[in-house]
């Protein structure tokens, strides 16, 4: 499912506009997890947060329904959905029609869950009904203390988890903390078409303290690396898992949208859902 000839990503695609569940392309965890010597016990729990801008469909009248959309992946699914199929897949909807958004949502939850192999929820809120989800959508900012004041020097642009071996603060005191930490200067690139995937990231955790300055280089030692979002993510919680010696960690990553999508990736030691902050950026 993973062959790269196959894989819609950096080819031109013809654009469905009638309902086709066969456009999604699962793209397996596995072999990037087994980079990280990730097993079937996970050490986090977590979910990807997907949310759609550009949702529509036909009534049976033919009369169009114009909708936001969230979608929440759990992390312990056998695969993720390439972004691009996903574009094509919700672009297969426009011209079909459809009795109810009920039936378009548990539509979505069928497929979706299908090709992630775990079950996806699907929420979808027409824009002519102000619901929870529309509301929820307002500009935040992300809470803790912001790294990018920092200065300092950077000459790596390539992951090195070897940065994170001077995170922890050494000295007499060895007491526990609890802080919460963020970035926007995370930066990635498409593991296909090699093109630029910005970020904003946010880090909560409990231990000895992490040095700031030796944390920020190592995310933006991401800047020329090239994987998807959820694999990044899963790569910056695990390096900050084994090199730092944690008690508790939550990583999650706000990433601007492509195509009138973004993806979200949130692992975390913690069992709450990911929140839905929508940043100034998306």
């Amino acid at each position: 499912m993973s062959d790269s000839t196959t894989i819609p990503l950096g080819k031109q695609s013809r654009y469905p506009d009638t309902y086709d569940p066969g456009q999604l392309y699962p793209v397996p965890r596995a072999s990037k997890r087994a980079e990280l010597g990730l097993k079937a016990e996970l050490p986090f729990v977590g979910e990807d947060l997907w949310n759609g801008y550009e949702i529509s469909w036909l009534n049976l009248k033919g009369k169009p329904i114009a909708a936001l959309g969230q979608f929440r992946f759990p992390c312990h699914s056998t695969n993720i959905v390439e972004s691009k199929s996903f574009k094509l897949y919700l672009n297969s909807f426009n011209q079909s029609k459809f009795e109810s958004c009920a039936q378009v949502c548990a539509l979505m939850e069928e497929d979706l869950s299908s090709a992630a192999g775990a079950a996806v929820q699907v929420e979808l809120s027409p824009l002519d009904q102000p619901t929870a989800l529309s509301d929820a959508w307002h500009i935040t900012s992300l809470g803790g203390e912001c790294l990018d004041h920092l200065d300092i020097e950077i000459d790596s642009y390539q992951t090195d988890p070897t940065l994170l071996d001077a995170t922890t603060v050494t000295g007499t005191c060895n007491a526990t903390v609890m802080q919460t930490l963020y970035s926007h200067l995370l930066k990635s690139n498409c593991l296909i078409t090699s093109q630029p995937d910005w970020a904003s990231i946010w880090i909560q955790y409990q231990g000895q303290q992490l040095d700031h300055a030796a944390l920020l280089r190592y995310l933006i030692s991401f800047r020329q690396h090239n994987e998807f979002h959820e694999q990044c993510v899963e790569r910056i919680f695990t390096d900050l898992w084994h090199h730092c010696e944690l008690e508790k960690l939550s990583v999650y990553a706000r990433y601007t949208r492509r195509g009138g999508l973004d993806i979200n990736p949130w692992r975390s030691t913690e069992t709450f859902s990911a929140p839905d902050w929508r940043l100034v950026r998306q």
